[in-house]
């Protein structure tokens, strides 16, 4: 007999139950971590049915598709967050539309995020994204800059320092990428120590969300596991 295939819902429980059985190995509380579906590439319809199924937040890449996106489920009480690159000529429909911003590495960046805003009034929540393994290709602070940046962004009047980012290397071994996410928790844990009060760790995907889990995440960022191959 022909295997039914899986649908969105399925996915979502089938994810939900990875993240409840990887917390309870890990020995930390139940629901400690909050699931991100990653929504790239896909329609405001299929989040439309994944919200159906009781997911109420989304990661976004790419700014211009985001935002229509945004638009058109604007009847939806969603949690938008932007985990992609940042440019200059973006910020402004990022700062505006989204609610989280985990992808900050550079001071230039949260300084035109705070001023945009400002016109609304409320903070901006953010992570800095740490290339904590040092690749040149890959976008982030590097971890000696990280404390400054950290200072700096503090200081910005329309951002929330909330917590830090990574992406592990590509195709890495699971001891490369427990490493990688052990040393942003050991980051997170320092600057706290200089008198920060960082209460995230966005970190984990598809491949990797039990190794985030068992590190320390808080937020895990899940697109394949949820929606499928894009």
């Amino acid at each position: 007999m022909m295997e039914k295939e899986r649908t969105i819902s399925d996915n979502l429980l089938r994810v939900n139950a990875q993240i409840s059985m990887a917390l309870s190995r890990a020995g930390r509380e139940p629901e400690s971590v909050e699931l991100i579906a990653v929504s790239k590439t896909f329609s405001a319809d299929v989040i439309r049915e994944a919200y159906q199924s009781g997911q109420l937040r989304f990661g976004e890449n790419y700014v211009q598709e985001a935002i229509n996106k945004i638009d058109t489920l604007s009847d939806l009480p969603l949690e938008w967050h932007f985990i992609g690159p940042i440019q200059s000529n973006k910020t402004r429909q990022i700062a505006t539309k989204f609610d989280w911003v985990h992808s900050v590495d550079r001071l230039k960046i949260a300084q035109r995020l705070s001023l945009i805003r400002s016109q609304i009034g409320r903070p901006l929540k953010v992570c800095l994204q740490v290339n904590v393994t040092g690749e040149e290709s890959k976008q982030g602070c590097h971890v000696s800059d990280v404390l400054d940046l950290a200072r700096a962004v503090r200081q910005l009047p329309f951002l929330d320092l909330r917590g830090l980012m990574t992406i592990p290397e590509i195709n890495a071994e699971d001891g490369t990428v427990s490493d990688t996410f052990r040393r942003l928790a050991e980051l997170k844990d320092s600057l706290n120590q200089d008198g920060f009060e960082l209460d995230v760790l966005s970190m984990g995907m598809s491949d990797d969300l039990e190794i985030g889990i068992q590190q320390g995440a808080t937020f895990v960022r899940v697109g394949r596991g949820i929606f499928g191959a894009r």
